[in-house]
C-alpha cells in the first residue's frame, strides 16, 4: 500500500474511475493520505462521484509519473470519522484547505477496503502491490 500511496502522490493529478448506472465516469484528482495502513481520497460529498461511489463502491485510479504509469482497481467505502478527515487534511493542506475545512460537512473521504495497484514501464515488467 506504501508504495501506490507514494507513487500516486509523486503523480500530483490522478484521474479517478466510477460508473455512473451503466456508463463510466472519469475526473482528475490530486489528494491522497495514508492513515491506519489504508489509501484515502477526498472528495466533496455534494458531487456526483460521492453518489457514484456511494451506489458502486468499485472504482480505478490511473496516473503516470516519469515514463511509468499506475493502476489501481477496488472497492471503496467512505470513512465518516473526523481524524480521517484531519489525517487527509493534513497530508494536503496547500491544496485542500482552499477548498474545504475538515468540519465544514462538504469535506469527505474514501478508503480502499480491498483492491491492487500494478506500476507500468515499456521497459520493466509489472509489478503489483495489494491494498
Amino acid at each position: 500500500m506504501k508504495e501506490i500511496y507514494e507513487y500516486l502522490k509523486n503523480c500530483g493529478t490522478f484521474y479517478l474511475a466510477t460508473v455512473d448506472g451503466d456508463k463510466p465516469q472519469v475526473r482528475p484528482f490530486g489528494a491522497v493520505c495514508e492513515f491506519e495502513g489504508k489509501l484515502y481520497f477526498v472528495t466533496n460529498n455534494q458531487k456526483e462521484v460521492y453518489k457514484q461511489m456511494k451506489a458502486n463502491p468499485n472504482v480505478a485510479i490511473c496516473g503516470m509519473y516519469k515514463g511509468t504509469w499506475i493502476r489501481v482497481s477496488g472497492v471503496v467505502e467512505e470513512d465518516t470519522r473526523r481524524e480521517a478527515r484531519v489525517a487527509m487534511m493534513d497530508a494536503n493542506t496547500a491544496s485542500l484547505s482552499k477548498m474545504y475545512t475538515v468540519d465544514d460537512n462538504l469535506m469527505t473521504v474514501f478508503k480502499f477496503v480491498s483492491g491492487k495497484g500494478t506500476v507500468y514501464s515499456f521497459t520493466e515488467a509489472p509489478v503489483s502491490y495489494s491494498l
